[in-house]
């Protein structure tokens, strides 16, 4: 009998034993499917939680491009008769500020300097009027026209100062030969666009030779292959060239308008801007280029019809191309104050 029982307890240690070790290892099993569970839950929610970068959004950018702006005449007498030297702008400048760049033609100098050349018309602005350009939130002033040299080189080189010292920049002239031909080149929104001005006038005596102040050189091959050594070398991925030319008071551009305008987008030039008609004229999509062949006036005192009406040009840079143009009316007042009608 008592082998009996000892016999049995040997049995009911043994059953308990290996039925613990069976079940914590059932246990330990199911502990590590439940860990590995959870961890894959963590992973998966860290995962979850991460945030993937968004894309940037698509980049904007706009630019307003106007025609001729001459300041002196009866443009002068108005400001000087209100004591006003910002009156040509008063409706405008919110306007134009807007644009990340504004880009307008100074159709003479400014300047309290020099000597006059006693062209028929000759033009030199009150050195106060560049308060106006400065409300209206100008960025680059276009300077090679066929006025801005009618005081001479004094009161070019004095211009050229004053635009700087206003926070400006200007174009298509300069101190010396390598500045008068040098690209203004903006970085907008990640996007360079370079700046280009040139005259088709014929103008030779107000050409920049080495170290001599004045306009930039109109030789259509050096232009051409400075657009392209702009692209090749990527100094800017948009290029824009604006050009004093044509005919006065001629609503269409000439053959040779045409000609030049599409050897400038052949060599790469995306945007061509043309004024000095004081009119309006076409504009033209060519190629891989968009062509305004004249902007027109925006300030000046001329009271025929035709003068009194103009362009801005707003244009647009998405992704770092231009997209088509948005060509918008302007009047000029008889008081010689220009104005948007649809505004």
């Amino acid at each position: 009998m008592k082998y009996f029982f000892y016999t049995l307890s040997i049995f009911l240690v043994t059953f308990i034993a290996f039925g613990f070790l069976y079940y914590n290892g059932i246990l330990a099993k199911a502990s590590d499917n439940f860990s590995a569970r959870m961890a894959g839950d963590l992973q998966l929610a860290s995962v979850a939680s991460i945030k993937l970068p968004v894309p940037p959004e698509e980049r904007v950018s706009t630019l307003l491009f106007v025609g001729d702006m001459m300041l002196s005449r009866g443009v002068g007498n108005k400001m000087a008769k209100y004591n006003d030297y910002v009156y040509p702008f008063r409706q405008t400048a919110d306007f134009l500020r807007s644009a990340d760049l504004t880009i307008g033609n100074l159709e003479g100098p400014i300047s309290d300097r020099g000597e006059d050349t006693k062209k028929l018309y000759s033009f030199r602005d009150d050195p106060r009027a560049m308060e106006g350009l400065k409300l209206a939130g100008f960025d680059i002033l276009d300077v090679n026209n066929n006025h801005i040299m009618d005081w001479g080189e004094e009161a070019l080189k004095d211009t050229l100062t004053r635009i700087t010292d206003n926070g400006i920049n200007y174009v298509g002239a300069g101190f010396n030969y390598d500045e008068a031909n040098a690209p203004v080149i903006k970085n907008i929104n990640g996007t360079k666009i370079a700046f280009l001005a040139f005259n088709d006038l014929s103008l030779e005596y107000s050409q920049s030779i080495g170290s001599r102040p004045g306009l930039s050189d109109f030789d259509l091959s050096k232009i051409t292959d400075h657009i392209k050594n702009i692209k090749e070398t990527k100094q800017a991925d948009i290029v824009v060239v604006m050009l004093h030319w044509g005919q006065e008071y001629q609503t269409e551009s000439n053959r040779r308008q045409k000609d030049i305008a599409h050897r400038l987008v052949d060599s790469g030039a995306d945007l061509v801007i043309g004024h000095h008609p004081h009119v309006v004229q076409e504009t033209e999509q060519y190629g891989g280029g968009q062509i305004v062949y004249s902007l027109g006036n925006f300030v000046f005192d001329q009271h025929d019809a035709s003068t009194t009406e103009g362009l801005v040009v707003r244009v647009t840079i998405k992704d770092g191309k231009i997209r088509p143009i948005e060509p918008i009316a302007i009047k000029i007042s008889p008081d010689f104050q220009p104005f948007i009608p649809s505004l």
